[in-house]
């Protein structure tokens, strides 16, 4: 009975809300805030971050090699950067985005320790809200710890630009203590294996912190922690357009608090159409190791990717994961330097096959695409084509992918609410035109 009125009501809504392509159309609607060439509608403007994927002339868009600069810089030079020098990147980088300068050695020298300092948690915060409260999704887990630092915040309703920066630097800090702690708890409670918390190491990088408190030995590579360290810095920031940085906007401008915001980029993130595609990537990869084995052929591969293409495959969407992006275009530059590291923790770990796999279904797509859509069709691996594969290799569970990425993009929302709060305190407020009409209403006993 009961399921018989829902699958009614469930019928009603859908007739009632339903709108067709062509009245989007009729009204001039940029659905998904793009054009008609895909690209996102400017509603701000930003010094924080630039991404370049393609360009559009008068007539069409025309593909680009992909750019990432933070602050004017480019990604591949500053990964190239620290790298030279053999040191960790994502400290760094958070100083660059944050503030709009490189650190010189002393700045980055406080900020570390700073950093260092602000990553403990307050006595019996973990226990009570963390160990006390386990969630099965630590994204989920993430939100409510954020929620929970404002109770403990005298002024967290004072949106002030230093209080705000006060804030923001206390949230990147504590956001890897926070994911590593909501992991123990999940472990414990739901999966009901041992769980250990260790306290944060001062001399530890934010990267070696997380390795060595996701362990149960807390012990790590040096590789390891090199290629999560760039995993940080990759996914720091990504300009104001994407959906948790928008999102961001969006709750800002109406004066919330900054834990709100932060929360509310968190439950953004979450969604698989932005934060959780590297899980995607792992899932369609073994569906294809499924079906045509371990060692197949370029041309079993090209068939199954063909059979996935047209809705036949994995899951019936139509999408072979980590392949394109709502931007890059040619090249995502994410995906040239974590493809780079990836070889190398490959070697390390002695699974390069596993990597030349995945190297040639990146490949092959491109191929595949071009068959399907015309040789003029661009395409490339996104960052979350070797993501998942590299936090495999680090024997990091897939339910924490998408955390590790709000623990990195923490950094790129903070940034983007304190440039608001510098230069347009307007509540944002888009239009929405009723389509629906005029409708009498009828006595209850007409009805």
């Amino acid at each position: 009975m009961l399921q018989t009125k829902l699958e009614k009501l469930v019928s009603t809504l859908k007739e009632e809300n339903f709108i067709p392509a062509e009245t989007y159309k009729k009204y001039n609607v940029k659905r998904g805030l793009r054009d008609v060439h895909g690209k996102g509608v400017l509603v701000g403007l930003t010094r924080i971050s630039e991404v370049h994927g393609y360009l559009v002339d008068e007539v069409e868009r025309v593909s680009d090699e992909g750019r990432l600069l933070y602050r004017g810089i480019d990604i591949f030079d500053i990964v190239r950067g620290f790298q030279k020098d053999g040191r960790f990147g994502f400290e760094e980088v958070a100083y660059l985005i944050l503030f709009g300068n490189l650190p010189k050695r002393e700045e980055l020298e406080w900020f570390q320790r700073y950093q260092a300092e602000k990553r403990f948690l307050r006595k019996g915060f973990t226990e009570d809200y963390i160990l006390k409260n386990a969630s099965h999704n630590i994204m989920n887990a993430l939100q409510r710890a954020i929620l929970n630092l404002y109770v403990f915040d005298s002024e967290a309703d004072v949106t002030t630009l230093d209080n705000v920066l006060f804030q923001s630097l206390d949230l990147i800090a504590k956001m890897p203590i926070l994911m590593a702690y909501a992991y123990q708890a999940k472990k414990h409670h739901y999966e009901k294996r041992s769980f250990h918390l260790y306290p944060p190491k001062v001399e530890y990088s934010a990267a070696e912190n997380l390795l060595y408190m996701m362990r149960s030995d807390g012990q790590f590579t040096h590789k390891e922690a090199e290629i999560l360290d760039l995993a940080l810095v990759l996914h720091a920031e990504h300009g104001g357009g994407n959906n948790s940085s928008f999102t961001n906007y969006v709750i800002s401008s109406s004066g919330t608090d900054t834990y709100s915001a932060m929360a509310s980029s968190v439950g953004s993130l979450k969604g698989p159409l932005h934060g959780g595609a590297n899980k995607k990537v792992l899932e369609m990869i073994a569906y294809i190791v499924e079906a045509i084995g371990e060692n197949p052929t370029d041309g079993a591969i090209r068939d199954c990717l063909v059979s996935i293409l047209k809705k036949e495959g994995f899951d019936k969407r139509g999408l072979i994961y980590g392949m394109g992006h709502a931007v890059y275009s040619l090249s995502d530059p994410r995906a040239i330097l974590f493809k780079e590291k990836a070889l190398e923790l490959a070697e390390e770990k002695g699974v390069l096959e596993a990597y030349n796999l995945l190297h040639r279904i990146e490949l092959i797509s491109k191929e595949v695409f071009k068959e399907l859509k015309g040789d003029d069709f661009a395409i490339c691996a996104n960052v979350d084509f070797y993501s998942g594969f590299v936090y495999t290799m680090l024997d990091i569970p897939k339910d924490l992918f998408t955390p590790l990425f709000a623990v990195s993009r923490m950094v790129g929302w903070c940034a983007h609410r304190l440039e608001q709060i510098v230069n347009d305190p307007r509540i944002i407020r888009p239009a929405y035109k009723s389509i629906y009409g005029d409708k009498q209403y009828t006595s209850i006993y007409d009805r």
